[in-house]
């Protein structure tokens, strides 16, 4: 089980266990946008470019961690995130 977990974590770039790193400008704005959002409560069409934006960035980033992640455990979550968005979407 140690060398699945291993496997699944280790950042193929530094051999470190990576599990969470800096956000990327895309998290940034998709963090930032919600912030907005929490703390503004817009209405209406400001609103709905607000999330707009945040789903946006939400999407960029999971298709940049599902395409360049440094480990598996990067991938699935891009990956879940994704699925995530595009189910709420419809």
């Amino acid at each position: 089980m140690s060398r699945l977990i291993d496997w699944f974590f280790r950042n193929r770039e530094t051999g470190e266990i990576t599990i969470a790193q800096m956000p990327n400008p895309a998290l940034w704005l998709a963090l930032l946008g919600s912030l907005v959002g929490w703390v503004w409560h817009p209405q209406g069409p400001t609103g709905d470019k607000l999330d707009c934006l945040v789903k946006a960035s939400l999407v960029v980033w999971a298709v940049d961690e599902l395409a360049r992640g440094v480990n598996p455990w990067r991938r699935c979550l891009g990956a879940a995130v994704l699925i995530y968005e595009i189910a709420t979407a419809m």
